[in-house]
């Protein structure tokens, strides 16, 4: 059951897990060098516009896959509409990156970054598995997610 839930999120969080431990370290280390200069008002106000929806995504996408998975059903709407893959995508590009400048440190970006490669390196598994369960509804589903890409 815990494997439906995780996916290829143990996988994902291999790639990240370095890019954090280390950021993390040099941060408290160095924090001047990951200073992204206070942050300016409109870097504040930049990310807290892209946070909340990023935030809004992760939350709806972590009670789809908590509500559904272990009923086994596909999950094809909402923000799995738009994106197979919208835990992983949300976080590592709409949540850590604008968390980290407001917290004024560009480390988000990289962790983010990382999550959102590990995703993308790991993410054919996932959907190989999930083509597996589901089949034909998963062959549907797969042709109209609005950025396949993404």
């Amino acid at each position: 059951m815990l494997k439906r839930l995780v996916g290829a999120g143990d996988k994902v969080m291999l790639v990240a897990l370095p890019f954090l431990v280390i950021g993390l370290i040099l941060n408290i280390l160095r924090p001047e060098w990951f200073s992204v200069g206070g942050p300016p008002a409109w870097l504040r106000t930049l990310s807290i516009v892209v946070l909340i929806p990023g935030v809004i995504l992760w939350l709806w996408s972590v009670a789809l896959v908590l509500l559904r998975v272990p009923r086994g059903q596909l999950i094809t709407g909402g923000p799995f509409a738009l994106m197979r893959h919208p835990l992983y995508t949300s976080v590592g590009l709409l949540v850590l990156p604008w968390v980290g400048f407001l917290l004024d440190t560009w480390l988000g970006v990289v962790v983010g970054l990382a999550l959102y490669l590990g995703t993308r390196l790991f993410a054919s598994e996932e959907d190989a598995a999930l083509k597996r369960e589901f089949g034909s509804k998963w062959e549907a589903y797969s042709h109209h997610v609005a950025l396949p890409w993404l």
